[in-house]
């Protein structure tokens, strides 16, 4: 019994100790080795995420660029870059095709269904879709569509994107941006090209309602959409904000679309009084929100004649006092050193508005004229019949000898200071000398446009000071909101004026007000009179219903 005690006792025994050994090495190595694996393995690992990405010089090829970044920062199942598919023409059968080969593919599709599930659910597949240029083959437009876009997916667009010198646009659909995402996002962009004007994030809504960051007053974006992100109140303050404010103004921005959301009275407010100051935004979206009657008589309102507000004054008296020292710091330089090529080169609009300044200046500076004059022909006799003709201090004899001076002189002394400001035109425009006079206007139409609103011309009446209105707006887009005949009678006298306006002599040397008007299926009958006086209005107005007779004309004389 001892021995059969002994044999069970020893032999579960023996291994006992050996295991407990064995298995406590086991578990006490296997535990330094879990614990110097990552230590050893892991790090190299981290290391390359860093390091490897930045190694690889990009290519310009976004689809072999995407996939080696991807690859070097560890990720394994990463979206493929595909170009972007385009509708198929509309399949047509002919009469000549039977049932036969129907069945033969129902039968076809049947024995091989698993490859036609796969092939259905290709589509759904995390995809980055590309438009490419149909020349060089070089992306365009970039299409994400329904997966979510991480920061690290950002983080690798930050070196593939850059390269790509003809991309236009991004627009993402659904891809869970985050405020944080949305910020790697907005920095991204100032590293690719300076072509990228189109930026569409649809399907994205954000709680903290960020989108204005997109507005900055640094940014290059000229088209942005915004629908469908649940966009509300104050989401549309901030962007008001962002289209302008009394010290700053969006003046890159010219579409924006903000499309099914949720905006109201409120936000329209916000967004018409962004309209107030911003002389860039051509075109405005709506469409799809919760506008009523007092959102919509704000954003009429701002389309003719307002009034301003006192702090609105108050910031137009303070420019015009800041260009009036300006003008009278620049008409003394203007007048000593009016031959000069830098002045002109500087203020190239100055020579206008500072001719009046500069004989002023002239009345009051009399001896100091000719000595700079003298200074530059280096004739002292002609100096000393000068002086001796301003000596008895009065200005009309100073401003005489100026303008009678080259009768009197050779031909030489005329031609040289009429040459000098052609000569001076030349490089202000460009090194070419074959310039035409249309770069100029367009230099001039350049410059006005930078003008502050606030020191357009206004009229005062009644002890108020009324703005003329924003008429840079071209297109708004009102459809299916809220609006009644109450909100209708305010866009009437705003298309009323407008009409007015254009047919002004005034009215050709600057933008004339809305081309496009939508507010149909809104609170308001069809047959309102109110609505059909409207269609009317813009019906003379809309480029488009103007070009469809012309076309109709065209093909009734090729007929």
């Amino acid at each position: 019994m001892s021995g059969e005690a002994s044999a069970p006792g020893t032999s579960p025994r023996a291994p006992r100790p050996g295991t407990q050994k064995t298995s406590g090495a086991v578990t006490k190595k296997g535990d330094r080795g879990a614990k110097e694996k990552p230590a050893t393995v892991l790090p190299p690992v981290g290391e390359e995420e860093p390091k490897n990405p930045e190694e690889y010089q990009c290519t310009g090829v976004l689809e072999t660029d995407f996939a080696e970044l991807c690859t070097r920062s560890g990720y394994a199942d990463f979206p493929k870059v595909v170009p972007r598919p385009r509708p198929h023409p509309a399949f047509v059968p002919s009469a000549s095709m039977s049932e036969k080969p129907a069945l033969d593919d129902q039968r076809l599709s049947g024995s091989c269904s698993l490859s036609s599930l796969e092939s259905k659910y290709v589509f759904f597949r995390p995809t980055i879709q590309v438009e490419l240029e149909p020349e060089d083959k070089s992306v365009k437009e970039i299409y994400i569509r329904g997966w979510k876009v991480e920061e690290r997916i950002l983080g690798i667009f930050s070196k593939c994107l850059p390269p790509l010198s003809q991309l236009q646009a991004i627009n993402l659909w659904k891809v869970g941006l985050t405020d944080k995402t949305l910020t790697a996002f907005i920095a991204l962009l100032p590293l690719c090209s300076s072509t990228i004007r189109k930026v569409s994030l649809e399907g994205n809504p954000l709680p903290e309602q960020s989108y204005h960051k997109l507005m900055a007053l640094d940014s290059t974006i000229s088209h942005l959409s915004l629908r469908n992100n649940n966009i509300n109140d104050h989401g549309a303050q901030l962007l008001g904000q962002a289209l302008s404010t009394l010290h700053s103004c969006n003046r890159t921005l010219v579409s924006l679309n903000l499309g099914f959301n949720h905006i109201g009275d409120a936000g329209a407010s916000y967004i018409a009084d962004g309209l107030r100051l911003n002389r860039a935004l051509l075109w405005l979206s709506l469409a799809h929100n919760r506008i009523q009657d007092q959102g919509a008589l704000k954003l009429a309102e701002v389309l003719r004649p307002f009034e301003l507000t006192h702090t609105e004054v108050v910031e137009r008296r303070r420019l015009l006092l800041e260009k009036g020292s300006q003008e009278r710091s620049r008409s003394p330089s203007s007048s000593r050193h009016g031959d000069s090529k830098t002045e002109r080169e500087k203020n190239p609009l100055m020579g206008v508005s500072s001719a009046p300044l500069a004989e002023k200046a002239d009345k009051t500076q009399t001896t100091k004229t000719p000595k700079s004059q003298s200074k530059k022909k280096d004739k002292s006799g002609e100096v000393a019949k000068k002086e001796e003709k301003s000596g008895s201090g009065q200005s009309p004899t100073q401003g005489t000898p100026k303008k009678e001076d080259p009768s009197k002189a050779s031909k030489g002394k005329v031609t040289i200071p009429e040459q000098k400001p052609s000569k001076g035109k030349g490089p202000k425009t460009g090194n070419k000398e074959k310039r035409s006079f249309l770069l100029e206007s367009e230099l001039v139409a350049e410059a006005s446009e930078v003008v502050n609103p606030l020191l357009e011309p206004v009229e005062h009446r009644d002890g108020k000071v009324f703005m003329p209105g924003n008429k840079v707006l071209l297109h708004l887009n009102l459809m299916r909101n809220r609006i009644t005949d109450v909100g209708l009678e305010g866009f009437l006298a705003t298309v009323q004026h407008q009409a007015e306006f254009s047919k002004s002599k005034s009215a050709t040397k600057g933008p004339v007000g809305l081309l496009c008007l939508s507010l149909a299926k809104n609170y308001f009958s069809p047959q309102c009179p109110t609505y059909t006086m409207i269609q009317e209005l813009m019906l003379s107005r809309d480029p488009i219903s103007k070009a469809k007779p012309r076309e109709e004309d065209s093909m009734a004389s090729s007929t």
